[in-house]
């Protein structure tokens, strides 16, 4: 465990359940409703109340487990939930409708990811054209085909991209009516397992990378500072531990997210979780903004958010000022 961030009220809480079971109530914990998207993508949130790392923290976490970042911001928008886990598409949506969120910490980014049929004899990025390609629409996954498909000088008029959502894809892949597959783990895994021989990934290595974040509303951030601080210690606590333990680790967030130990363990080094603020997270935070104004995909009037109001590093300063790398700090 990180001992530099465990805060005071922590420490005491450590204390009274050393010498007496019935003193933790007496820590009075600060409590807190997190809206968390149940995948690998949310491990660090998922081992600090697996592990109990929230309340050594001096927290007491409720957790409503969702789908999609996107619902779990809009839970928080809505007054269902105080913080969310969340990725970049739902935060420029919300940024640019106006919506006074504020961004505390990355915690996790993982590449995206291309699977193609090898009856489609796709071997470069080039060999796209006039394929049939499956991609999420309004999520990285649009925003990675569009990336892809700039950097092998094609567009999306060269291809035929068809909506699926991640786990219709496989199906779709195993049926022949899709040549290819833009998606994220575990499904890219998935698919590999599944079809064997008859798939291939396509090296799309540093095209794009999706994050995983916590966001939450401005006014509550303004009303609950110290209860921030504590959640972010507590995700940094949630990282050494992560590290420290690797087996324990996937055991636990396997468990957690209802996948087989031997499935996510082969694709554990994929999710890079490290709480943090740089400038590689404003970057996708923007090239997704953009991907929003070139498609039309934004409310009416929208602009390019000011990420510097969007972003708020005070909290993470405070907890681990090293983690902050941002160029307008």
């Amino acid at each position: 465990m990180h001992w530099n961030t465990v805060r005071p009220i922590a420490a005491l809480a450590l204390w009274c359940l050393a010498i007496s079971p019935g003193c933790a109530s007496a820590a009075e914990l600060l409590k807190a409703r997190l809206a968390q998207n149940l995948g690998p993508i949310s491990g660090l949130a998922i081992v600090a109340k697996s592990k109990g790392i929230f309340e050594k923290n001096g927290l007491d976490v409720t957790v409503a487990n969702f789908t999609s970042g996107k619902q779990c911001l809009d839970t928080v928008i809505g007054g269902g939930a105080d913080i969310a886990t969340t990725a970049e598409a739902p935060v420029t949506a919300a940024a640019m409708a106006g919506q006074p969120i504020a961004f505390v910490a990355g915690m996790e980014y993982s590449d995206l990811k291309t699977v193609v049929t090898a009856k489609a004899a796709i071997k470069t990025r080039a060999d796209l054209r006039d394929k049939r390609i499956g991609f999420t629409a309004g999520t990285g996954s649009e925003v990675y085909t569009a990336t892809l498909l700039k950097s092998a000088g094609l567009t999306a008029k060269d291809v035929t991209l068809v909506n699926l959502r991640p786990q219709e894809m496989l199906p779709a892949l195993a049926a022949g009516s899709i040549d290819a597959i833009d998606t994220w783990e575990p499904h890219i895994a998935n698919a590999k397992k599944a079809l064997g021989e008859a798939v291939a990934e396509l090296d799309t290595s540093g095209t794009y990378s999706e994050t995983f974040n916590i966001v939450v509303m401005r006014p509550y951030l303004d009303a609950n500072p110290a209860l921030i601080e504590k959640f972010i210690a507590a995700l940094i606590d949630a990282e050494v531990w992560m590290k420290a333990h690797p087996d324990d680790a996937i055991t636990v967030v396997a468990d957690a997210v209802g996948m087989k130990r031997d499935e996510l363990a082969p694709i554990w080094t994929d999710y890079v979780y490290r709480v943090r603020l740089d400038d590689r997270l404003v970057e996708i935070l923007k090239t997704h903004s953009a991907w929003r104004l070139e498609s039309g995909n934004h409310p009416p009037g929208a602009v390019m958010p000011d990420f510097s109001k969007v972003v708020v590093s005070e909290p993470l300063k405070k907890m681990a000022p090293e983690r902050v790398t941002l160029s307008w700090k």
